[in-house]
């Protein structure tokens, strides 16, 4: 395994790293000033899009382009590091077109659409026209367990017709957003296969019966885009848009996810690297008790800690990365299941010492440190829960040892 960056990457990240400091980091007050408003900044993001595009930073997390899809192609691991660049500020992937839940969406659409799917909804993301959302989980599940999943999509001559609520719906506020891929049952016989039983269909946010129903926070902090409570009252959809074949939704949600799943973790050592960037310039700054709080023992503890724990996460995500280019996404599902665990829980521990060395500053929106512990602890949830991801790779442990 050798995780040094090529020469074609190291250029990226001077050009990403530059392209960052001078047009998405001046951005970033404006930025957070419409969010606290309430507002989400379009007129400001499109500018930076467009630029990013000129430059040829656009869709770089997507390794299977065709010749006549705008994107960088790279590798998974090539992509890596420059997802850690974009992640230093939260909103930093959209100017790329590199934004959860779009880039899951990209990736599944790129798989299994139609010709005309493509052409109506992929096109569109793949330039950065428009804008997407998933409705997977709910609210009166365990969506742990997506068997559970009670959203029904039957087909009713040449519709289907979606019935029910889903929450946390990322993205579906944005202005530019166009379509949720929708998960739900379409067999809904109690005997099928459990995983069989579902399926996933494009629908249009402007058809009638879609409704949003509130914005719901994050530990109390709110996104002008929205994580969304939404519900689906007889809504009818072409039966052009249901994605793949009828019971394929578990398949179609495990392609969509693994990526997705790695990429928050790229994202998110960037927010770390950011937040542990602030401990230092704080500790080095600031007094107490007459010296610098950088020459407190238990401060240095707290910076090389981190230090240590960041390097240690971003070699297994590189490592799992790497796996997944080498041998299929499916080959690192165990070590996509562990970063995933590992570098949430990182997250918090890291930004829990930073908002301590801030004191009570770290708490509020004058850094961005609060903020990004919410988004830390939400990550033990986001795309499967820490408690499932343990199970998946406690099972394939002791696979290995029933085999012995």
């Amino acid at each position: 395994m050798d995780f040094s960056y090529s020469p074609r990457v190291e250029t990226l990240r001077a050009q990403l790293d530059e392209f960052m400091r001078a047009n998405v980091e001046p951005a970033a007050p404006v930025f957070q000033h419409a969010v606290e408003a309430g507002r989400f900044p379009l007129d400001l993001l499109e500018p930076i899009k467009a630029a990013a595009k000129a430059e040829g930073l656009w869709n770089l997390f997507l390794p299977a382009l065709r010749d006549d899809e705008p994107g960088t192609r790279l590798t998974n691991l090539e992509y890596a590091p420059l997802a850690e660049i974009m992640g230093r500020i939260f909103w930093a992937s959209e100017a790329f077109n590199c934004s959860a839940p779009d880039t899951g969406n990209m990736e599944i659409l790129h798989m299994f659409a139609t010709p005309a799917q493509r052409q109506q909804w992929l096109v569109p993301l793949l330039n950065g026209d428009i804008r997407s959302c998933v409705g997977i989980t709910e609210p009166d599940v365990a969506s742990s367990d997506p068997t559970n999943l009670q959203t029904t999509i039957r087909r009713d001559g040449d519709h289907y017709v979606v019935n029910g609520r889903k929450w946390f719906t990322t993205g579906a506020m944005h202005p530019n957003v166009k379509f949720c891929i929708v998960m739900g049952l379409s067999d809904e016989r109690p005997d099928a296969d459990p995983h069989a039983r579902h399926s996933m269909i494009i629908v249009p946010l402007d058809t009638p019966g879609v409704k949003i129903e509130r914005n719901l926070p994050i530990m109390q902090h709110f996104t002008p885009e929205g994580h969304c409570e939404v519900s689906y009252t007889n809504v009818r959809v072409p039966a052009t848009n249901i994605l793949g074949d009828e019971g394929t939704g578990f398949a179609l949600a495990q392609a969509r996810l693994g990526p997705g799943r790695i990429h928050h973790c790229m994202r998110s050592i960037g927010q770390c690297e950011a937040a542990l960037d602030l401990m230092c310039q704080r500790a080095l700054d600031r007094q107490a008790f007459g010296k610098a709080l950088a020459d407190h023992a238990n401060i240095q503890d707290w910076i090389a800690e981190s230090r240590m724990e960041l390097d240690q996460a971003r070699l297994y995500v590189l490592r799992a990365a790497w796996m997944m280019d080498l041998h299929g996404n499916k080959s690192a599902r165990t070590e996509v299941s562990a970063i995933k665990v590992v570098v949430s829980r990182m997250q918090t521990r890291i930004l829990d010492r930073a908002i301590q060395i801030f004191g009570a500053k770290g708490l509020t929106n004058d850094t961005p440190l609060a903020f990004l512990w919410t988004w830390g602890r939400a990550l033990r949830f986001i795309d499967g829960p820490d408690e499932v991801h343990n199970r998946v790779v406690a099972r394939a442990e002791l696979r290995k040892h029933k085999r012995r």
